[in-house]
């Protein structure tokens, strides 16, 4: 493989793995959130 088909692999991958980060991230803030409001429901 030349160098830039390399470079251009890693950027991809990089973007997706950014993107499931954000989106990962996003899902235990939703998640917390939720869980706190159970508890305060339940107190």
């Amino acid at each position: 493989m030349a160098k830039e088909e390399i470079k251009k692999l890693i950027e991809k991958s990089k973007k997706e793995l950014d993107g499931s980060y954000d989106g990962f991230v996003k899902s235990i803030e939703a998640d917390l959130k939720s869980f706190k409001k159970k508890t305060l429901d339940k107190i």
